[in-house]
């Protein structure tokens, strides 16, 4: 469903927007936040759900959320504003877990099943038989086929050759799109995550229908900083192009201040520097050290590597990622006083930022969604914005640029390796989607890809696809590549560090 405006996007942007602009108002918190549900679900007749009350309990836990606020226990009486006083601060804040199942908007959906529906013909050829490999079909009298759930395997072989589509397979949304298999059933059927295998990259919660999975945000806090005065500085992910209609690039900058940053610094300077990174890595590592290396920049690829595969977690590149040498390199220039908030598409950089190796040097993360939150609670009117002059964005280039999307991780390195060494064969495998990277790397334990650099995407498509865009992910993508395809300069493999930062104020 990314890149399509459904009712579940509208409530969640609502929700965003309301939270922002309570923050900014600096009214009654308290008093305020309880009045919310009723704006954002006006009326007295429920339009989405049988019941408005349902609607309003539904909206209220995720205001909670936004605000990084624990869901309330369903078994005990809580007002809505519970615990508001541990979230009016100026830091960076949230009780885990992260993602989170609000229990009375699942509408436990049933396990995954293979299920012969009305459109059967009745056929003589029954390929749907010849192809089982578990004789799980059997016809009635009139020759329908019905399939033994007993036997059934849910392979969907079936499902591939009948000819009139006539067998589906259903499985609940949210479990589909989970590459980790962390998403089970309550013993009332609801979804259920297991966090001892969850990653946080938050495709379920973009995949559920119903709205039921929400992830804890810092809109509320980033706020407070703001209100209060810190310097608040923004390093936005290249995945931006395209998310904000009508917000050009050069605008950006312009839209950002309006919101109380100070200045904004593309992320794309960092992948420059992890470029470079990673291929000395490569080169120094691979084959004399190890069999392979596997790119780090992707948070969610890099943890389930090291959960699921902990002997492959050596080959996993040491070099930081774009946000953390983004916000290194601001903080080391500018003082380490300012704060630093990450913007970009990706829920599981909520979790990273927070590792006690990194949480000094990102003080906020924002998604894209959050951020329009933000545009709209403050009315910032893209079409009548006005760029000053160096708003553009000069300092990175078009291989920085491309990693936000699959594939351009690993471009970006191997074209840093034919730069200090031309003769040098880099071979490269890559894969979008925490299920085909479980694949990638299983075939790198059995030794299918020695010699090779590994790229890993937890989101299909790339961070053009993150759980926390707007945009339709191929749309997007041809639109970053049309904007790294205008870069104004090259990455350098001469003193990576020695950027010029003179252009932030």
């Amino acid at each position: 469903m990314r890149g399509i405006y459904t009712t579940v996007t509208d409530i969640r942007r609502k929700v965003f927007t309301e939270v922002a602009r309570l923050s900014y108002e600096g009214q009654d918190y308290a008093a305020e936040m309880v009045k919310l549900p009723y704006k954002i679900i006006p009326g007295e007749v429920g339009t989405h759900r049988n019941s408005i009350f349902l609607e309003r309990a539904i909206v209220s836990e995720r205001i909670r959320l936004a605000m990084g606020l624990p869901l309330r226990p369903m078994d005990e009486q809580a007002p809505t504003n519970a615990g508001i006083e541990n979230s009016v601060i100026a830091s960076k804040y949230y009780d885990p877990p992260l993602i989170n199942i609000i229990k009375f908007a699942c509408s436990a959906c049933p396990p995954k099943k293979v299920e012969v529906t009305d459109m059967c013909r009745s056929c003589l050829a029954h390929p749907c038989k010849e192809v089982c490999p578990k004789d799980a079909i059997r016809f009635t009298p009139g020759g329908r086929s019905v399939i033994d759930e007993s036997k059934c395997i849910k392979c969907g072989k079936c499902v591939d050759v009948c000819p009139y589509h006539a067998i589906v397979k259903m499985e609940r949304p949210c479990a589909a799109a989970c590459g980790m298999n962390a998403i089970g059933s309550d013993e009332l059927g609801r979804a259920k995550i297991d966090y001892d295998k969850c990653v946080s990259c938050g495709m379920c919660l973009v995949s559920c229908p119903f709205g039921a999975i929400v992830d804890k945000g810092q809109i509320f806090q980033l706020i407070q900083s703001i209100r209060q005065g810190d310097k608040n500085y923004a390093i936005v992910a290249p995945a931006f192009v395209n998310q904000f209609p009508g917000l050009t690039p050069g605008k950006l900058k312009a839209a950002m201040r309006q919101l109380g940053f100070i200045d904004t610094l593309e992320v794309a300077v960092g992948a420059d520097l992890c470029t470079i990174e990673e291929a000395k890595d490569f080169m120094r590592e691979v084959p004399k050290y190890q069999p392979f290396m596997a790119t780090s920049c992707c948070p969610s690829w890099s943890v389930m590597a090291k959960k699921l595969f902990p002997e492959l977690a050596q080959y996993i590149s040491m070099a930081m990622t774009p946000m953390v040498l983004t916000a290194r390199l601001a903080k080391n220039k500018l003082g380490r006083d300012i704060k630093i908030t990450f913007v970009g598409p990706c829920a599981a950089k909520k979790l990273e930022a927070s590792r006690r190796t990194i949480r000094s040097d990102v003080d906020f993360v924002l998604t894209f969604e959050e951020l329009m939150g933000m545009f709209e609670a403050k009315g910032v009117n893209f079409d009548t914005l006005e760029a000053e002059p160096g708003d553009d964005f000069q300092h990175a280039s078009a291989d920085g640029r491309g990693f936000a999307a699959s594939g351009g991780v690993a471009q970006a390195v191997v074209n840093a390796i034919k730069q200090m060494d031309p003769d040098r064969e880099i071979k490269v495998a890559s894969a979008q989607g925490l299920a085909d990277c479980k694949r990638l790397l299983m075939m790198a334990r059995a030794g299918k890809y020695n010699g090779y650099l590994l790229e890993g995407m937890g989101c299909p498509g790339g961070c053009v696809g993150g759980a926390g865009t707007l945009a339709d992910p191929a749309k997007a993508a041809a639109a970053l590549a049309k904007y790294s395809a205008e870069a104004p300069m090259k990455h350098s493999t001469e003193s990576p560090y020695e950027i010029d930062l003179a252009f932030l104020k």
